[in-house]
């Protein structure tokens, strides 16, 4: 089940991935020999950037595990829900603390740096470093299948749903890699423009799924962890 909603999520997400990453993608240093070669540079590239997303599925489900236990995961997909939406309806009024900001700077500029120099590189296994190093990225999409591997019920589940959620975004992002020479940049900025909506839909996604309403995929409910006490007579 975390492998079809996975990969739904991030297919259905791929629209954001162009929007926001598809400069990346057309500057992908491909290869030009052949028409495989070149596909396969396209797979290695979003492959990387799968294998990213399930490390931090890794992470984080290792934190929902304890939030599970402290019975509060409901909770948590629903202020994430609302987090998104406020931060499209009111934007400006969520903001990071500065020392977070500066951190998280340095971060994006350093693997900035890191993506520039493997860009210039124009080996074939230098696409798949390019996609590990671009799944560390700051990524609204990222940071809300995130939120959602955060609430799995157990910790494999939580990076099955994220690899597979990288997985999702492949067939849009390679088709932006691959047909780099016939996509214009005008297109990408108009997909920029629905980002908005999108998010508000997947908040509103996120609150549904907190209500616990046993509504299959979009609003699951929630499996107590229960104890079984033992005694001895």
């Amino acid at each position: 089940m975390n492998i079809i909603e996975g990969f739904i999520f991030g297919f259905l997400g791929s629209l954001h991935c162009v929007g926001m990453c598809g400069p990346l993608a057309l500057a992908l240093p491909l290869p030009t020999k052949s028409s495989a070669q070149k596909a396969t540079g396209a797979v290695l590239y979003n492959v990387g950037r799968a294998l990213t997303y399930g490390l931090l599925g890794l992470i984080f489900g290792l934190l929902g595990a304890g939030l599970k236990l402290s019975g509060i995961q409901q909770w948590v997909s629903i202020a994430c829900g609302v987090l998104m939406i406020l931060s499209v309806v009111l934007p400006g009024v969520i903001k990071m603390p500065k020392s977070t900001n500066k951190v998280s700077s340095s971060i994006y500029s350093s693997l900035k740096k890191k993506i520039g120099d493997s860009l210039n590189r124009k080996k074939l296994s230098n696409l798949l470093i390019i996609g590990v190093l671009n799944g560390f990225l700051p990524c609204g999409l990222v940071y809300v299948a995130i939120s959602r591997a955060v609430t799995s019920q157990t910790v494999n589940d939580s990076v099955i749903f994220m690899f597979f959620f990288g997985l999702g975004t492949l067939p849009l992002m390679f088709a932006v890699a691959y047909f780099a020479n016939i996509i214009k940049s005008r297109f990408l900025y108009q997909l920029r423009k629905a980002i908005p909506v999108f998010i508000i839909i997947l908040g509103l996604l996120f609150i549904l799924r907190g209500m616990n309403l046993g509504i299959p995929y979009i609003s699951p409910e929630f499996q107590e962890e229960t104890q079984e006490v033992k005694c001895c007579h």
